[in-house]
C-alpha cells in the first residue's frame, strides 16, 4: 500500500517537472528539439523523465495536464496562422473610395476610420459610409493606422461609344412635304374662357369635367371644321401654379392665340402668355372673350395690350383681334377663319415618311393601360408597332386612341395622339424619336443614363470639393489658433472640443428630426406634378419646418407608397389620384394621412395646415386685469418681514388663481402668482375694478409706489407658417 502512494507521488513529482520544460519550452519558442521518455530501471511503467531525442511530441502532449494541452493548441494555431500570407500591412487604394470601401480594405471597422478623421480637417458631421474620400485622406487614413499603401491597378477605361438617337436631317423636297393641320395654343389668364372656347368649338363638356373649372393640366384635341380644315388645339392652364406648362405648349405650337376677357383686361398670366409666345417666335391672335356681358370694354383691352407691344392691326399692327363670346358661341367661325387664314399664309407642311419624331405634350399612368402619353407627331407617320424613345425610356407602341378614346391605326404629322405601350412614363416636353428595333431603343437608353450618371457624379464631385476647400479653411482657422501651443496641449485642446464626436457617429443618426414635414405626392399627369414640385421649390420657412419630399410619382395611391409613407412619419398628397378602400383601411391601421385634391390651391391649402400641425404652439399672455400700487408694508410672520402692497384695481379684476407680473418702468421686474390676496381682512379670491387690496407675492420682493401688478392668463395658440406659396 505504501509502495503504490510512493510510486503515484513520484510520478506526479516528474509529471510537474515536465510541466515546468514545456511552459519553458513554449515561452521561449524553442520547437526544433524532439523530446523521447525513458523509463527507470526501477521503475518501468510509472517513471518519466524528459532527455531529448528520445519522447515524441504527441505522447508528451497526451501525458501532460489540461494546462499543458491549451499551451501546445496555442502553439499550433500559431504556425497555422503563420502560413497564410499576411497581407494586413499593405492596402491598395484608388484615388477616391468610400469611407465604407476604405475600411472593407483595410479590414477595419467604419469607427477606425472615423476614429483617423477626427482630428483633421473633414467634418465628420457630414461624412457617411458612403460618403467618397479624396486621396491625400486616404493616404493619411493609412499611415496613421499603421499601415503601407500602395496603388491599385486601374482599369483603362474605354471610351463609351455615343449611341444616343438623334434628329433626321432636314429635307426640304416639295414631294415628301405634305400639308399638316396647325398646331395651335390657347393662353390666357386663369378664369378667362379658355376650356369653354374650346369646348364651343369643339362640342363637348370639358369645361364642366374639370375640377372646379379650371384646366389642370394640357387637354390636346383635334378639330375639323366645317370647311373641312383640321385644327389641332392645345388648352394649356391659366393658373398661377402652371407657367411651365404653358411655356411647354408653346414650344410645339405654330400659332397662339391669346384670350382676354373683355370686363377684365389685361392680367398676370396674359403677360406671361405673351412673354412665351415671343420667345418660341409664335404668331399671335387675340380672342376677346365674354363680350355679350354689359361691363364688356375690348377697346381698354387693345389699349392695355399696346403697353405690351402687342399691336391689332386696327392700330397698324399684325395680330388680328376677334370679339367672342364663347359661352354664347358668338364669332367662333370668323376666330377659326382667321386661324386657317393664319396657318395659309404660314405655308405648313412636314414629311410623312420615315422615322417619326414628335414630342410628349402630357404622360400618366393609367391603372388599366399602364404608362400613357398625349403627344403631337412632328415628322413621319405612327403607327402601331413602332419603337420609340423618349427621355430615358422607350415603348414598342401597342395602341393609339384619339382625343376621344377611339383607337386608331396611324398618326399623321400635326395629330394629337395617345400612345399606349411605354416602358415607363416619359416626362412633358420629352422628344420623341423613332429606332430601328427595341435593341437599339435599349441601347439609346443606356447611353442617355450613362450621361445623366455622369453629370450627376461630376456635380457631386464639385459640391464635394467646394465643402472640403471650406472644411480645410476652417481647419487652418482653428489650427492658427493652437499655434501658441505646443503638440501635446494642442492634441488635449482637440481631443476635449471633439470628444462628443466619438459618441455620435453619422451611421448611428438614424433619428428624424420631429419639425419635419415628409411628404409621398402622387398626380395624375406628369405636368401637374411638375407645376407642384415647383411650387414646392419656393418653399423659404426651413427655420420653422422642414419640407423632405421623400418620393414622387404618377398613378394612384400604392401600398409602397404608404409603406414609404409611414417609415418617414410622413403624409401622402395625392392630386387627381384615386385610393382604393384597401388602400384606405391599411393607411387607417397604420396611422398614415391620405391627402386627396383635384385642385391645386386645396392642396397648398392642406399642405399649409400640416406645415402649421408640425410647428410648437406659442404661449400667448391674455391679459385679465390690471392695479396700481397705492402704498407699501410689511408684516412679521414668524422671524420673515413680507412685503405687502396696498393696490387699487383700475382695469379689469384680478383673480388669485391667474399668473401675475410686477411691471416697473415699463419693466417686468417679476413673474409668478400671489401668496395672498386680501380686501380689508378677510382673504377673497377676486378683486373687481375699483376696489382696494393688499397682496404679497410668492418671491421676497419690495414694492414701489407707482408700480404696476398685471393679471394674466396664458393659452396655447397653434402657430401658422409664414411661407406663401402664392395663392
Amino acid at each position: 500500500m505504501n509502495r503504490g502512494l510512493l510510486l503515484r507521488f513520484e510520478n506526479l513529482v516528474q509529471l510537474h517537472g515536465a510541466c515546468q520544460q514545456l511552459r519553458a519550452l513554449s515561452s521561449r519558442k524553442v520547437c526544433g528539439a524532439q523530446w523521447k521518455p525513458v523509463q527507470s530501471s526501477a521503475h518501468p511503467v510509472g517513471s518519466l523523465l524528459l532527455h531529448p531525442h528520445l519522447w515524441p511530441k504527441d505522447r508528451l502532449i497526451s501525458a501532460a495536464s489540461p494546462q499543458c494541452r491549451y499551451l501546445a493548441t496555442k502553439e499550433e494555431t500559431k504556425k497555422k496562422k503563420k502560413k497564410i500570407p499576411l497581407t494586413r500591412g499593405e492596402v491598395e487604394i484608388r484615388p477616391t473610395m468610400t469611407v465604407e470601401e476604405l475600411a472593407r480594405a483595410m479590414g477595419k471597422d467604419i469607427d477606425h476610420i472615423y476614429e483617423a478623421l477626427l482630428y483633421t480637417d473633414v467634418n465628420l458631421d457630414s461624412v457617411e459610409p458612403d460618403s467618397i474620400l479624396q486621396e491625400n485622406h486616404i493616404k493619411m487614413i493609412v499611415q496613421k493606422s499603421g499601415m503601407k499603401y500602395k496603388s491599385a491597378k486601374l482599369k483603362e477605361e474605354k471610351e463609351r461609344k455615343n449611341t444616343d438617337a438623334v434628329k433626321r436631317q432636314v429635307v426640304n423636297y416639295p414631294a415628301v412635304l405634305t400639308p399638316r393641320p396647325p398646331v395651335v395654343t390657347i393662353l390666357g389668364h386663369v378664369d378667362h374662357g379658355k376650356t369653354t372656347l374650346l369646348d364651343s368649338l369643339r362640342k363637348t363638356q370639358v369645361a364642366s369635367m374639370e375640377a372646379g373649372g379650371i384646366t389642370q393640366h394640357i387637354g390636346a384635341f383635334l378639330v375639323h371644321m366645317p370647311s373641312g380644315e383640321k385644327i389641332t388645339f392645345l388648352d394649356t392652364p391659366g393658373h398661377a401654379a402652371f407657367s411651365a406648362m404653358r411655356a411647354r405648349g408653346t414650344n410645339v405650337t405654330d400659332i397662339v392665340i391669346l384670350v382676354v376677357a373683355a370686363e377684365d383686361g389685361v392680367m398676370q398670366q396674359t403677360i406671361e402668355s405673351i412673354e412665351h409666345a415671343r420667345n418660341a417666335g409664335v404668331p399671335l391672335i387675340l380672342a376677346i372673350n365674354k363680350c355679350d356681358k354689359p361691363e364688356a370694354d375690348p377697346e381698354r383691352v387693345k389699349k392695355e395690350l399696346l403697353a405690351h407691344d402687342v399691336v391689332c392691326e386696327e392700330f397698324g399692327g399684325d395680330v388680328q383681334a376677334v370679339n367672342i363670346s364663347a359661352l354664347k358661341g358668338e364669332n367662333l367661325m370668323v376666330l377659326a377663319e382667321a386661324t386657317v387664314a393664319l396657318a395659309e399664309m404660314l405655308e405648313l407642311k412636314a414629311d410623312a415618311t420615315g422615322l417619326v419624331e414628335g414630342t410628349v405634350i402630357e404622360s400618366q399612368k393609367d391603372k388599366g393601360k399602364g404608362p400613357l402619353t398625349t403627344a403631337i407627331i412632328q415628322r413621319g407617320t405612327l403607327r402601331k408597332g413602332c419603337v420609340l424613345v423618349a427621355g430615358k425610356t422607350w415603348a414598342k407602341v401597342r395602341f393609339l386612341f384619339d382625343e376621344n378614346g377611339k383607337a386608331v391605326d396611324a398618326a399623321s404629322p400635326g395629330i394629337p395622339v395617345e400612345i399606349m405601350g411605354w416602358k415607363e412614363a416619359p416626362s412633358a416636353g420629352d422628344e420623341i424619336l423613332e429606332v430601328e428595333s427595341e435593341q437599339r431603343a435599349q441601347e439609346v437608353v443606356a447611353w442617355r443614363t450613362y450621361v445623366e450618371q455622369q453629370e450627376k457624379l461630376k456635380k457631386d464631385l464639385e459640391v464635394i470639393e467646394a465643402k472640403q476647400k471650406e472644411h480645410r479653411l476652417e481647419y487652418e482657422k482653428k489650427q492658427q489658433k493652437l499655434a501658441h501651443l505646443t503638440w501635446r496641449q494642442r492634441k488635449a485642446v482637440l481631443y476635449k472640443a471633439n470628444k462628443h464626436l466619438m459618441f455620435s457617429r453619422p451611421k448611428e443618426r438614424t433619428e428624424k428630426d420631429e419639425n419635419t414635414l415628409s411628404l409621398v405626392l402622387k398626380g395624375d399627369v406628369d405636368g401637374s406634378l411638375e407645376a407642384i414640385l415647383n411650387i414646392l421649390d419656393s418653399y423659404d420657412c426651413e427655420d420653422e419646418c422642414k419640407l423632405d419630399i421623400v418620393y414622387f410619382g404618377l398613378g394612384d395611391i400604392s401600398e409602397n407608397d404608404i409603406n414609404l409613407a409611414e417609415a418617414f412619419n410622413g403624409v401622402i398628397f395625392g392630386f387627381s389620384v384615386k385610393a382604393n378602400n384597401n388602400i384606405k383601411k391599411l393607411a387607417d391601421k397604420k396611422g398614415i394621412k391620405i391627402k386627396l385634391n383635384n385642385i391645386i390651391y386645396k392642396l397648398m391649402e392642406d399642405l399649409k395646415d400640416e406645415l402649421n400641425c408640425r410647428l410648437p404652439s406659442a404661449v400667448v399672455e391674455t391679459t385679465i386685469g390690471e392695479a396700481s400700487v397705492l402704498d407699501t408694508f410689511s408684516i412679521t410672520v414668524g422671524k420673515n418681514k413680507i412685503p405687502v402692497a396696498g393696490c387699487r384695481v383700475h382695469k379689469g379684476l384680478l383673480d388669485r388663481k391667474m399668473k401675475f407680473k410686477l411691471v416697473r418702468n415699463r419693466d417686468v421686474i417679476w413673474k409668478g402668482c400671489l401668496s395672498s390676496l386680501k380686501h380689508h381682512k378677510d382673504d377673497v379670491q377676486v378683486i373687481k375694478t375699483g376696489m382696494d387690496c393688499g397682496l404679497s407675492l410668492d418671491k421676497n420682493l419690495e414694492f414701489n409706489i407707482g408700480d404696476e401688478i398685471i393679471c394674466y392668463e396664458e393659452k396655447e395658440v397653434q402657430q401658422t407658417t409664414s411661407w406663401d406659396p402664392g395663392f
